[in-house]
């Protein structure tokens, strides 16, 4: 698990990610505390926040990344920054879940 005194390579830098049916817009600061995210495309655009999250190094440039916003979603990212691929697992606050796959790119 992170430390306060570590900083994850992706801190301070902003990535879309694009999965079937959802895009998002994740903007890490560079504390490594803290993403701002907002979903801008599919049936939760709109919706957005500051949140603390979570990360974990897994392997080679592949992090697993998790936070819960505001309201009550939660969401955990297995994103490899190399190969531009994510894959996001997360629970709407209605409780739905849904296990998605795709891209990943710096903006």
């Amino acid at each position: 698990m992170n430390t306060p005194t570590q900083l994850p390579p992706f801190a301070g830098k902003t990535f879309e990610v694009s999965y079937n049916g959802l895009t998002a817009i994740n903007a890490y600061t560079g504390e490594g505390v803290h993403v701002r995210y907002e979903i801008t495309g599919g049936d939760f655009t709109g919706a957005k926040g500051e949140v603390a999250y979570t990360w974990q190094h897994i392997a080679g440039e592949t992090y697993a990344i998790s936070w819960q916003e505001a309201n009550r979603a939660t969401v955990v990212h297995i994103d490899d920054f190399a190969s531009g691929t994510s894959r996001s697992f997360f629970t709407a606050p209605s409780l739905e879940f849904f296990r998605l796959e795709g891209s990943l790119r710096a903006l």
